[in-house]
């Protein structure tokens, strides 16, 4: 009798448990696990056919020769990277997130500036052919004094003023978002205001390599110019050939 009322206790104990984490359990332990209520499975840089600007000229010849042709893309990214480069005019983003809670609410996300300089005008990159940016659904511009996620058919409408976003665990949001800026030299990221449990936390979203997102308006004159290279890598251009291509450059 002992055994089998052992047995009874121990699977109403099991429905009970189960009973509870299906309803509130879960969260509860993602909690204390220390698990936040979304999860950034994916983030994405798209600079399209921009111009890419470098805070300061490449003069060392180590680094000018591996942004050259020859070496590996890993080692130029370090170089650009070290240099703090950001694309000209704006830069498209995409950001996979991912609820951790029975019930989330995304109730806001916004760029969120933390560096704000002289445009750059150390070095100019140009891509091999111009080309424009694909469709978005929202954008920001961080020129505004309090920058904030616009409707793509309606820049006069706040996104997060009309609509949130819900997700249950394991649910997936992806958002296309373009941000914008053309007075300054930018580095920011996405702060999103998430509701769980009627409790309210920030989420931060960083770039892929967990640095902040840049951009940059357009300078007049830039110290020096490379040329996209048909075999990899940027070639430098001289200064008057540069000018004498309008296209390629915003002035000289």
């Amino acid at each position: 009798m002992a055994g089998v009322l052992s047995a009874v206790l121990i699977a109403a104990a099991g429905v009970v448990f189960t009973d509870w984490y299906n309803a509130r359990g879960s969260d509860t332990i993602g909690r204390l696990a220390g698990q936040g209520p979304l999860t950034i499975g994916y983030v994405a840089v798209d600079t399209g056919l921009r111009h890419l600007a470098l805070r300061e000229p490449v003069t060392d010849p180590q680094e000018r020769a591996v942004l050259q042709a020859g070496a590996a893309d890993a080692e130029r990214e370090v170089v650009l990277a070290r240099h703090r480069v950001a694309p000209v005019g704006g830069v498209d983003l995409t950001v996979v997130l991912v609820g951790n809670r029975s019930s989330v609410r995304i109730v806001d996300i916004e760029p969120r500036v933390l560096t704000r300089e002289p445009v750059s005008r150390g070095t100019l990159l140009i891509p091999a052919s111009a080309g424009e940016a694909g469709t978005i659904q929202v954008s920001a511009d961080l020129d505004d004094r309090a920058p904030s996620f616009r409707m793509a058919g309606d820049r006069k409408v706040a996104y997060f003023r009309s609509k949130q976003i819900d997700l249950k665990r394991d649910e997936r949001v992806t958002l296309s978002m373009a941000i914008e800026g053309e007075k300054a030299f930018y580095e920011f990221d996405l702060l999103a205001t998430v509701l769980a449990e009627a409790r309210t936390e920030q989420v931060v979203v960083k770039g892929p390599d967990g640095q902040p997102f840049r951009i940059t308006g357009s300078a007049k004159t830039y110290r020096s110019s490379y040329h996209e290279s048909p075999l990899g890598g940027w070639q430098p251009v001289p200064h008057k050939q540069v000018c004498a291509d309008r296209s390629a450059a915003e002035g000289c």
